[in-house]
């Protein structure tokens, strides 16, 4: 079974080879370990609990953007704070949806650009 990681870094090597300089993806890292001095950066600098993992910077018909939440196949847990953030980028305009895998991910992109 993939990691969350495996499964992103395979839809971010999907994504560049089907609209690489055409179409904007982008990972937001706001996950993951770091020492005590550079969490107090980040938080300075705007870091929000939350935020999902990557934008599709692509206004539709019915939406400005995709923010996509990505959780492993198999477990992964959508925590409070996502939650909230969800729903208040929900509120905005924004389309918003949780994914568990690459090949949902990828359906999920597919669909969004129709």
């Amino acid at each position: 079974m993939l990691t969350e990681h495996q499964e992103q870094v395979l839809l971010i090597k999907w994504f560049d080879l089907q609209y690489r300089g055409r179409i904007v993806l982008f990972a937001i890292p706001n996950g993951g370990q770091r020492n005590l001095l550079v969490a107090k950066k980040m938080k300075a600098e705007g870091v929000r609990a939350g935020v999902p993992d990557l934008f599709l910077a692509v206004p539709n018909k019915d939406y400005a953007g995709l923010f996509i939440e990505m959780k492993k196949e198999k477990g992964g847990v959508v925590s409070e704070y996502q939650k909230i953030m969800l729903s208040r980028l929900e509120q905005a305009g924004y389309k918003c949806t949780v994914c568990k895998g690459f090949e949902e991910a990828k359906a999920e992109i597919e669909e969004y650009l129709k």
